[in-house]
């Protein structure tokens, strides 16, 4: 008689960031320890909204800076990178990602989702550190060298660190809400897993001196969008991120924050 089959023991762990949780399912233990290191602080108890299976496979070509494709044919996501292969079902809230060992694919793949799901509730993820501080949250937005980190290490003792370089964006009745990420920067410092209304973005600019000037709506609107974390080569996906870039600079005041590295620039910050 044919032998029975060894049962495979799967491994579980709910990675939940800005209310969204996802569930990653593996074979390997130590892939999984992994996980709850690189996420420690997000993982939770929660039930979770989408489920993922990871296929630990060795890639043919591992490159992390190779560009992104994420498309959609029948209702399915397609995402690819040199260093993994995903898919994704929102209607079955199921996925599978096919990448090595590693915690960089996993990241990727995370963020790609979280701006699809936010892409249609209004909100987004932005290259923007965050901070909170008296109950509000600040978001500070630039391009790499902008001083994303720089303000970051400048914030002072009462400030909650979100994040030093991707921000998590969500519209919450009237207002905008920002919520910690594991997303790191220079820093490599994850993010407060909390939350806390949006009071103002800051559009950053080193210079010679402190000064802060109010951005135009319509100035501001562009910045942005140049900002703004999306993949997805979707037209209805891009106007509601477009709509959402909109209602955000109508309703959260936007300002240029040009600064030397001192800590004083956060006496200006409120």
């Amino acid at each position: 008689m044919p032998g029975l089959a060894a049962q495979v023991e799967r491994y579980s762990v709910v990675i939940a960031i800005g209310g969204v949780a996802v569930r990653v399912n593996t074979t390997d233990a130590d892939f999984l320890e992994m996980l709850e290191n690189r996420y420690a602080g997000f993982i939770s108890e929660e039930a979770a909204e989408f489920d993922f299976d990871v296929d630990l496979v060795v890639p043919a070509f591992a490159d992390r800076d190779a560009d992104v494709s994420v498309t959609q044919r029948s209702g399915r996501w397609f995402m690819e990178r040199g260093d993994f292969r995903a898919e994704w079902s929102p209607a079955a809230r199921t996925g599978t990602i096919h990448q090595s060992a590693n915690p960089y694919s996993i990241d990727a793949v995370l963020r790609i989702v979280h701006t699809l799901v936010l892409a249609r509730q209004g909100g987004f993820l932005l290259h923007a550190a965050s901070a909170i501080r008296n109950g509000k949250a600040y978001l500070f937005a630039g391009v790499s060298g902008a001083g994303k980190t720089t303000i970051s290490r400048l914030a002072p003792a009462d400030a909650t660190l979100l994040t030093d370089e991707i921000s998590y964006v969500r519209k919450v009745d009237a207002g905008y809400v920002a919520f910690g990420t594991p997303f790191t920067g220079e820093l490599a410092k994850l993010g407060e897993n909390t939350s806390a209304p949006i009071a103002a973005l800051y559009l950053l600019a080193k210079g010679q001196e402190n000064r802060i000037e109010r951005v135009s709506v319509g100035d501001a609107g562009r910045e942005l969008l140049a900002n703004v974390l999306f993949f997805a080569e979707d037209s209805e996906l891009v106007h509601c991120l477009f709509q959402a870039a909109c209602d955000f600079v109508h309703r959260v005041p936007v300002y240029r924050l040009t600064f030397v590295p001192d800590a004083r620039v956060w006496e200006m910050i409120r």
